[in-house]
Protein backbone atom coordinates (compact mmCIF):
# COMPACT_ATOMS: atom_id res chain seq x y z
CA UNK A 1 0.00 0.00 0.00
CA UNK A 2 2.84 2.42 0.85
CA UNK A 3 4.35 1.89 -2.61
CA UNK A 4 1.01 2.67 -4.22
CA UNK A 5 0.59 5.80 -2.10
CA UNK A 6 4.09 7.01 -2.99
CA UNK A 7 3.44 6.38 -6.67
CA UNK A 8 0.14 8.28 -6.72
CA UNK A 9 1.52 11.11 -4.57
CA UNK A 10 4.54 11.46 -6.87
CA UNK A 11 2.31 11.66 -9.95
CA UNK A 12 0.04 14.18 -8.23
CA UNK A 13 2.97 16.37 -7.12
CA UNK A 14 4.44 16.43 -10.63
CA UNK A 15 1.08 17.34 -12.18
CA UNK A 16 0.47 20.05 -9.59
CA UNK A 17 3.89 21.68 -10.04
CA UNK A 18 3.57 21.58 -13.82
CA UNK A 19 0.06 23.07 -13.72
CA UNK A 20 1.18 25.81 -11.31
CA UNK A 21 4.14 26.63 -13.54
CA UNK A 22 1.89 26.93 -16.57
CA UNK A 23 -0.63 29.19 -14.82
CA UNK A 24 2.05 31.42 -13.25
CA UNK A 25 3.80 31.78 -16.61
CA UNK A 26 0.49 32.61 -18.28
CA UNK A 27 -0.37 35.26 -15.68
CA UNK A 28 3.09 36.81 -15.96
CA UNK A 29 2.82 36.89 -19.76
CA UNK A 30 -0.60 38.58 -19.64
CA UNK A 31 0.61 41.14 -17.09
CA UNK A 32 3.77 41.82 -19.09
CA UNK A 33 1.72 42.54 -22.23
CA UNK A 34 -0.61 44.86 -20.27
CA UNK A 35 2.31 46.74 -18.69
CA UNK A 36 4.60 46.80 -21.71
CA UNK A 37 3.94 50.44 -22.60
CA UNK A 38 4.52 51.59 -19.01
CA UNK A 39 7.71 49.52 -18.78
CA UNK A 40 9.06 51.11 -21.94
CA UNK A 41 7.96 54.64 -21.01
CA UNK A 42 9.61 54.46 -17.58
CA UNK A 43 12.81 52.90 -19.00
CA UNK A 44 12.78 50.12 -16.43
CA UNK A 45 15.79 47.84 -16.29
CA UNK A 46 15.52 44.10 -16.82
CA UNK A 47 16.34 43.44 -13.14
CA UNK A 48 13.52 45.76 -12.00
CA UNK A 49 11.03 44.04 -14.28
CA UNK A 50 12.14 40.56 -13.16
CA UNK A 51 11.92 41.58 -9.49
CA UNK A 52 8.39 42.93 -10.00
CA UNK A 53 7.12 39.75 -11.65
CA UNK A 54 8.81 37.53 -9.05
CA UNK A 55 6.95 39.45 -6.34
CA UNK A 56 3.63 38.74 -8.09
CA UNK A 57 4.14 34.96 -7.89
CA UNK A 58 2.85 34.41 -4.30
CA UNK A 59 -0.49 36.11 -5.00
CA UNK A 60 -0.78 34.30 -8.35
CA UNK A 61 -0.16 30.92 -6.72
CA UNK A 62 -2.89 31.59 -4.17
CA UNK A 63 -5.39 32.31 -6.93
CA UNK A 64 -4.39 29.47 -9.23
CA UNK A 65 -3.60 26.70 -6.73
CA UNK A 66 -7.27 25.53 -6.49
CA UNK A 67 -7.38 25.11 -10.28
CA UNK A 68 -3.92 23.51 -10.33
CA UNK A 69 -4.90 21.09 -7.56
CA UNK A 70 -8.16 20.14 -9.26
CA UNK A 71 -6.42 19.73 -12.61
CA UNK A 72 -3.66 17.58 -11.08
CA UNK A 73 -6.07 15.32 -9.21
CA UNK A 74 -8.29 14.85 -12.27
CA UNK A 75 -5.34 14.19 -14.59
CA UNK A 76 -3.73 11.62 -12.28
CA UNK A 77 -6.90 9.72 -11.36
CA UNK A 78 -8.18 10.03 -14.93
CA UNK A 79 -4.92 8.64 -16.30
CA UNK A 80 -5.14 5.72 -13.88
CA UNK A 81 -8.69 5.05 -15.06
CA UNK A 82 -7.93 5.34 -18.78
CA UNK A 83 -4.88 3.08 -18.55
CA UNK A 84 -6.91 0.43 -16.68
CA UNK A 85 -4.61 0.80 -13.65
CA UNK A 86 -7.46 2.05 -11.48
CA UNK A 87 -9.71 -1.00 -12.06
CA UNK A 88 -6.76 -3.21 -11.07
CA UNK A 89 -6.17 -1.13 -7.95
CA UNK A 90 -9.86 -1.27 -7.03
CA UNK A 91 -9.98 -5.03 -7.62
CA UNK A 92 -7.09 -5.40 -5.16
CA UNK A 93 -9.39 -4.11 -2.44
CA UNK A 94 -8.50 -0.41 -2.48
CA UNK A 95 -11.67 1.63 -1.92
CA UNK A 96 -12.27 5.28 -2.74
CA UNK A 97 -11.32 6.47 0.75
CA UNK A 98 -7.94 4.76 0.49
CA UNK A 99 -7.47 6.04 -3.05
CA UNK A 100 -8.05 9.59 -1.80
CA UNK A 101 -5.39 9.28 0.93
CA UNK A 102 -2.28 10.24 -1.13
CA UNK A 103 -4.22 13.04 -2.84
CA UNK A 104 -5.42 14.43 0.49
CA UNK A 105 -1.89 14.23 1.89
CA UNK A 106 -0.72 16.34 -1.02
CA UNK A 107 -3.68 18.66 -0.46
CA UNK A 108 -2.66 19.13 3.19
CA UNK A 109 0.85 20.10 2.13
CA UNK A 110 -0.60 22.60 -0.35
CA UNK A 111 -2.95 23.88 2.37
CA UNK A 112 -0.08 24.49 4.79
CA UNK A 113 1.99 26.24 2.14
CA UNK A 114 -0.93 28.40 1.04
CA UNK A 115 -1.75 29.41 4.62
CA UNK A 116 1.84 30.50 5.12
CA UNK A 117 1.71 32.38 1.83
CA UNK A 118 -1.68 34.02 2.46
CA UNK A 119 -0.89 35.01 6.05
CA UNK A 120 2.70 36.23 5.67
CA UNK A 121 4.46 35.94 2.30
CA UNK A 122 1.84 37.36 -0.08
CA UNK A 123 1.14 40.51 2.03
CA UNK A 124 4.83 41.37 2.11
CA UNK A 125 5.18 40.81 -1.63
CA UNK A 126 1.97 42.72 -2.36
CA UNK A 127 3.28 45.78 -0.47
CA UNK A 128 6.31 45.86 -2.74
CA UNK A 129 4.33 45.33 -5.95
CA UNK A 130 1.73 47.92 -4.92
CA UNK A 131 4.45 50.49 -4.27
CA UNK A 132 6.08 49.62 -7.60
CA UNK A 133 2.78 50.01 -9.46
CA UNK A 134 2.07 53.35 -7.79
CA UNK A 135 5.48 54.62 -8.80
CA UNK A 136 5.55 53.45 -12.41
CA UNK A 137 2.15 52.16 -13.56
CA UNK A 138 -0.40 54.44 -11.86
CA UNK A 139 -0.82 58.11 -12.68
CA UNK A 140 0.95 60.27 -10.12
CA UNK A 141 -2.09 62.44 -9.43
CA UNK A 142 -4.11 59.45 -8.20
CA UNK A 143 -1.51 58.76 -5.55
CA UNK A 144 -1.47 62.41 -4.49
CA UNK A 145 -5.27 62.70 -4.24
CA UNK A 146 -5.57 59.90 -1.70
CA UNK A 147 -3.23 61.89 0.58
CA UNK A 148 -5.11 65.19 0.42
CA UNK A 149 -7.99 66.63 2.46
CA UNK A 150 -8.00 63.96 5.17
CA UNK A 151 -10.39 64.32 8.12
CA UNK A 152 -9.94 62.19 11.26
CA UNK A 153 -11.93 61.96 14.48
CA UNK A 154 -9.77 62.04 17.61
CA UNK A 155 -10.74 60.96 21.16
CA UNK A 156 -12.10 63.83 23.21
CA UNK A 157 -14.38 65.22 20.50
CA UNK A 158 -11.54 66.51 18.35
CA UNK A 159 -11.44 66.69 14.57
CA UNK A 160 -8.11 66.75 12.74
CA UNK A 161 -8.10 68.06 9.16
CA UNK A 162 -4.97 67.49 7.06
CA UNK A 163 -4.50 69.31 3.79
CA UNK A 164 -1.65 67.23 2.44
CA UNK A 165 0.49 64.24 3.42
CA UNK A 166 3.82 63.35 1.87
CA UNK A 167 3.30 59.71 0.71
CA UNK A 168 6.98 59.01 1.32
CA UNK A 169 7.03 60.58 4.80
CA UNK A 170 3.91 60.23 6.95
CA UNK A 171 5.58 62.05 9.83
CA UNK A 172 5.24 65.40 7.99
CA UNK A 173 1.79 66.94 7.48
CA UNK A 174 0.86 70.21 5.81
CA UNK A 175 -2.06 72.64 6.28
CA UNK A 176 -3.30 71.13 9.53
CA UNK A 177 -6.22 72.22 11.68
CA UNK A 178 -7.48 70.76 14.97
CA UNK A 179 -10.98 71.56 16.18
CA UNK A 180 -12.38 70.67 19.59
CA UNK A 181 -16.15 70.34 20.01
CA UNK A 182 -18.73 70.15 22.74
CA UNK A 183 -21.83 68.86 21.07
CA UNK A 184 -22.35 71.04 17.97
CA UNK A 185 -20.38 73.96 19.45
CA UNK A 186 -16.73 74.60 18.52
CA UNK A 187 -14.62 75.26 21.62
CA UNK A 188 -11.26 75.88 19.97
CA UNK A 189 -9.41 75.66 16.68
CA UNK A 190 -5.69 75.41 15.96
CA UNK A 191 -4.36 76.08 12.45
CA UNK A 192 -0.78 75.36 11.43
CA UNK A 193 1.15 75.51 8.19
CA UNK A 194 2.76 72.15 8.95
CA UNK A 195 3.05 69.53 11.66
CA UNK A 196 5.86 67.04 12.29
CA UNK A 197 5.95 63.98 14.55
CA UNK A 198 8.56 63.83 17.31
CA UNK A 199 9.40 60.13 17.70
CA UNK A 200 11.26 60.64 20.96
CA UNK A 201 8.55 62.58 22.80
CA UNK A 202 5.71 60.97 20.80
CA UNK A 203 4.01 64.31 20.21
CA UNK A 204 3.23 66.40 17.14
CA UNK A 205 5.03 69.72 16.71
CA UNK A 206 2.89 72.33 14.94
CA UNK A 207 4.66 75.14 13.08
CA UNK A 208 3.22 78.67 12.87
CA UNK A 209 0.27 77.67 14.99
CA UNK A 210 -2.71 80.02 15.33
CA UNK A 211 -4.98 79.14 18.26
CA UNK A 212 -8.52 80.45 18.61
CA UNK A 213 -10.57 79.81 21.74
CA UNK A 214 -14.27 80.55 21.41
CA UNK A 215 -16.22 81.69 24.46
CA UNK A 216 -19.90 82.57 24.47
CA UNK A 217 -19.49 86.16 23.29
CA UNK A 218 -15.81 86.61 22.48
CA UNK A 219 -12.82 84.95 20.84
CA UNK A 220 -9.24 84.67 22.14
CA UNK A 221 -6.42 84.49 19.61
CA UNK A 222 -2.83 83.35 20.17
CA UNK A 223 0.02 82.79 17.70
CA UNK A 224 2.96 80.47 18.47
CA UNK A 225 5.93 79.69 16.20
CA UNK A 226 5.97 76.16 17.61
CA UNK A 227 3.31 74.24 19.53
CA UNK A 228 3.33 70.63 20.70
CA UNK A 229 0.09 68.64 20.79
CA UNK A 230 -0.64 65.10 21.96
CA UNK A 231 -2.79 63.08 19.57
CA UNK A 232 -3.79 59.45 19.22
CA UNK A 233 -2.83 59.88 15.57
CA UNK A 234 0.62 58.54 14.65
CA UNK A 235 2.51 58.24 11.34
CA UNK A 236 1.92 54.47 11.32
CA UNK A 237 -1.85 54.79 11.89
CA UNK A 238 -2.00 57.53 9.26
CA UNK A 239 -0.25 55.29 6.78
CA UNK A 240 -2.78 52.54 7.46
CA UNK A 241 -5.65 54.74 6.26
CA UNK A 242 -4.92 53.83 2.65
CA UNK A 243 -3.30 50.48 3.35
CA UNK A 244 -4.77 47.75 1.17
CA UNK A 245 -6.04 44.67 3.09
CA UNK A 246 -3.77 42.49 0.96
CA UNK A 247 -0.75 44.39 2.31
CA UNK A 248 -1.39 43.32 5.92
CA UNK A 249 -0.24 40.01 7.40
CA UNK A 250 -2.84 38.06 9.36
CA UNK A 251 -1.88 39.46 12.81
CA UNK A 252 -1.61 43.04 11.56
CA UNK A 253 -4.94 42.64 9.75
CA UNK A 254 -6.65 41.32 12.91
CA UNK A 255 -5.33 44.22 15.01
CA UNK A 256 -6.37 46.70 12.34
CA UNK A 257 -9.96 45.41 12.31
CA UNK A 258 -10.12 45.27 16.11
CA UNK A 259 -9.00 48.88 16.46
CA UNK A 260 -11.42 50.13 13.80
CA UNK A 261 -14.35 48.18 15.27
CA UNK A 262 -13.63 49.54 18.77
CA UNK A 263 -13.57 53.04 17.31
CA UNK A 264 -17.04 52.39 15.85
CA UNK A 265 -15.99 52.97 12.25
CA UNK A 266 -18.34 51.80 9.48
CA UNK A 267 -17.52 50.40 6.04
CA UNK A 268 -15.18 47.67 7.30
CA UNK A 269 -16.93 44.87 5.37
CA UNK A 270 -14.40 44.68 2.47
CA UNK A 271 -11.51 44.44 4.91
CA UNK A 272 -13.34 41.81 6.97
CA UNK A 273 -14.08 39.71 3.88
CA UNK A 274 -10.42 39.95 2.86
CA UNK A 275 -9.35 38.91 6.38
CA UNK A 276 -11.47 35.74 6.38
CA UNK A 277 -10.56 34.96 2.75
CA UNK A 278 -6.89 34.72 3.77
CA UNK A 279 -7.88 31.56 5.64
CA UNK A 280 -10.72 30.21 3.49
CA UNK A 281 -8.92 30.46 0.13
CA UNK A 282 -6.09 28.02 1.03
CA UNK A 283 -8.67 25.38 1.99
CA UNK A 284 -10.12 25.42 -1.54
CA UNK A 285 -7.34 23.20 -2.89
CA UNK A 286 -8.06 20.50 -0.33
CA UNK A 287 -11.81 20.66 -0.95
CA UNK A 288 -11.54 20.48 -4.74
CA UNK A 289 -9.58 17.23 -4.49
CA UNK A 290 -12.78 15.59 -3.20
CA UNK A 291 -14.41 16.62 -6.47
CA UNK A 292 -11.56 15.85 -8.85
CA UNK A 293 -10.60 12.33 -7.81
CA UNK A 294 -14.09 10.74 -7.60
CA UNK A 295 -15.22 12.62 -10.71
CA UNK A 296 -12.49 11.13 -12.90
CA UNK A 297 -12.34 7.71 -11.26
CA UNK A 298 -14.62 6.26 -13.92
CA UNK A 299 -13.86 5.98 -17.60
CA UNK A 300 -15.70 8.47 -19.78
CA UNK A 301 -15.67 9.52 -23.39
CA UNK A 302 -13.33 12.26 -24.47
CA UNK A 303 -10.21 11.08 -22.64
CA UNK A 304 -7.84 13.60 -21.07
CA UNK A 305 -9.28 16.47 -23.11
CA UNK A 306 -12.61 16.13 -21.35
CA UNK A 307 -10.84 15.81 -17.98
CA UNK A 308 -8.97 19.08 -18.55
CA UNK A 309 -12.13 20.84 -19.71
CA UNK A 310 -14.06 19.69 -16.62
CA UNK A 311 -11.30 20.74 -14.24
CA UNK A 312 -10.85 24.17 -15.81
CA UNK A 313 -14.61 24.77 -15.82
CA UNK A 314 -14.99 23.74 -12.17
CA UNK A 315 -11.90 25.71 -11.11
CA UNK A 316 -12.93 28.93 -12.79
CA UNK A 317 -16.50 28.41 -11.58
CA UNK A 318 -15.13 28.36 -8.02
CA UNK A 319 -13.10 31.55 -8.59
CA UNK A 320 -16.09 33.27 -10.18
CA UNK A 321 -18.35 32.25 -7.30
CA UNK A 322 -15.74 33.38 -4.79
CA UNK A 323 -15.51 36.83 -6.40
CA UNK A 324 -19.30 37.19 -6.68
CA UNK A 325 -19.97 36.25 -3.06
CA UNK A 326 -17.09 38.45 -1.90
CA UNK A 327 -18.69 41.43 -3.67
CA UNK A 328 -21.95 40.74 -1.82
CA UNK A 329 -20.00 40.58 1.43
CA UNK A 330 -18.20 43.84 0.64
CA UNK A 331 -21.56 45.58 0.24
CA UNK A 332 -22.88 44.17 3.50
CA UNK A 333 -25.50 41.94 1.86
CA UNK A 334 -23.87 38.83 3.37
CA UNK A 335 -22.00 38.34 6.63
CA UNK A 336 -18.24 38.74 5.87
CA UNK A 337 -17.38 35.39 7.45
CA UNK A 338 -20.06 33.61 5.41
CA UNK A 339 -19.00 35.47 2.25
CA UNK A 340 -15.46 34.14 2.62
CA UNK A 341 -16.44 30.53 3.36
CA UNK A 342 -19.65 30.05 1.32
CA UNK A 343 -17.90 28.90 -1.92
CA UNK A 344 -15.91 26.35 0.10
CA UNK A 345 -19.04 25.08 1.83
CA UNK A 346 -20.93 24.72 -1.46
CA UNK A 347 -18.09 22.87 -3.19
CA UNK A 348 -17.53 20.73 -0.09
CA UNK A 349 -21.17 19.65 -0.32
CA UNK A 350 -20.81 18.89 -4.03
CA UNK A 351 -17.62 16.93 -3.36
CA UNK A 352 -19.30 14.91 -0.61
CA UNK A 353 -22.20 13.97 -2.91
CA UNK A 354 -19.82 12.90 -5.69
CA UNK A 355 -17.70 10.97 -3.19
CA UNK A 356 -20.72 9.08 -1.81
CA UNK A 357 -21.82 8.05 -5.29
CA UNK A 358 -18.45 6.39 -5.97
CA UNK A 359 -18.31 4.34 -2.78
CA UNK A 360 -18.46 0.62 -3.15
Amino acid sequence: MKILYRYIFGQFAKAFFFSSLVFVSLFILITAVERLDAIMDNHLTLLEVIRFFLLTIPATLLITSPISTLLASILVSGKLSLSSELPAIRSAGVNMRQLLTPFLFGGLLILGTNLLTAWWIAPTAFSETHLFEQRYFIKSDSRAKENQNIHLLEPGNKMVAIGNVDPDDYSTLKSVSIEEFRGARVLSRIDASSMRYDKKEKVWIMRSASTRVFAENNEAFRFEPSKSVKLALSPSSLKELHLHPDEMDIIHHYRYLSEKQKAGLAGLEPSMVAFHTKTSMPFASLILIMIGVPLSAKKKRGGLASEITISLFAGFLYLGLQKTVAMAGNQGAINPLLAAWLPNLLFLGIGYVIYKTTLD
